[in-house]
């Protein structure tokens, strides 16, 4: 009978060492994925522009702005938050 009360007490603190390991392990993997996506981004736009869509692909944002000149999709990496690629529509 003490055998199955030490095993028993002894298989409780594994389960909450385990929880516990758990949670360490997910609130850093989920720390720097939030860490990676919260970059501050500005712009250098003429005046009049506005946001006309935003879509997400892989690791990149691609945001389509009109006005303040021809219409434009600018891309922006998903990680760092500065601009990466830049295509104007145009005649």
């Amino acid at each position: 009978m003490r055998a199955l009360k030490i095993l028993t007490v002894v298989m409780g603190v594994m389960i909450v060492v385990g929880v516990v390991a758990l949670g360490v392990i997910m609130t850093q993997r989920l720390g720097g994925m939030v860490a990676g996506g919260a970059a501050d981004t500005v712009l250098a736009e003429p005046d009049g522009t506005v946001i006309a869509g935003i879509a997400g692909a892989a690791d990149r944002i691609a945001i389509h702005l009109h006005g303040g000149g021809a219409d434009r999709v600018v891309l922006i990496d998903a990680k760092t938050g500065k601009p990466v690629g830049r295509v104007v529509l145009g005649k």
